[in-house]
């Protein structure tokens, strides 16, 4: 299967990850986002684009974390963010409203269909939500030193992509969890948060516009499997 990768800005930024989620089902966009990117979007990652705000915000990838089974979404969304959501995305996905005082769920989760990883410090209501909404193990930890672990790992059903620091013993840990290989590796010219300016799922990938070749090379190297 061919995995394609597509450099991008949003906004004329090219931390294209604070405003976008994407799991192999959908994309959640902020609004005013141009058609052409909605397009791309739609093209590399073979999903459908809804356009959405949390708590009234265009942060979306900051906010909203989750896999195929269910999304996340901090305790601080509106009523009507909600009913968009759902209205949205059917039955075809849980949705789950994480009971914790940081609105910042996308850096805190990180999770595909196999395990999640998780902020140290969320309590365990909020782990058992967020276990029983994805369907999967949760395990609670920080990685390199970064409890942020949202922001410093990127990981699908095929491969994932740590912070450049991370440990043997930490790759294998996540190897283990999410039940992929992985490896080390940068974004937008040696960014070392990750998700920050990456956008990916089973199929493909979105860029930050700053990313190198050799670091396009690598992500295409670890979420195509080779």
């Amino acid at each position: 299967m061919t995995f394609n990768v597509a450099k991008m800005q949003v906004f004329g930024n090219s931390n294209v990850g604070v405003y976008i989620f994407a799991n192999d089902k959908i994309a959640l966009v902020p609004p005013d986002m141009e058609q052409k990117d909605k397009q791309l979007i739609e093209d590399i990652l073979g999903v459908d684009v809804y356009e959405v705000t949390i708590m009234g915000t265009r942060l979306i990838g900051v906010l909203v974390a989750g896999n195929n089974n269910g999304l996340l979404v901090p305790s601080t969304i509106t009523e009507g963010e909600l009913q968009t959501l759902k209205e949205a995305l059917g039955s075809s996905m849980n949705i789950g409203v994480v009971p914790s005082s940081s609105n910042a769920i996308g850096n805190l989760v990180a999770a595909n269909s196999h395990g999640a990883l998780v902020y140290p410090g969320l309590d365990n209501s909020a782990t058992k939500l967020i276990s029983d909404v994805l369907g999967v193990e949760v395990a609670k930890r920080a990685i390199s030193g970064i409890s942020t672990v949202g922001a410093v790992v990127a990981v699908t059903d095929i491969g994932g992509l740590s912070h450049p620091d991370t440990g043997d013993d930490e790759l294998e840990f996540l190897k283990d969890l999410f039940k992929v290989p992985f490896k080390t590796g940068t974004i937008n010219f040696g960014v070392s948060f990750i998700k920050t300016g990456l956008v990916v799922n089973n199929r493909g990938a979105i860029v930050g516009a700053n990313t190198s070749g050799p670091e396009i090379a690598r992500i295409q190297m670890v979420f195509s499997g080779l």
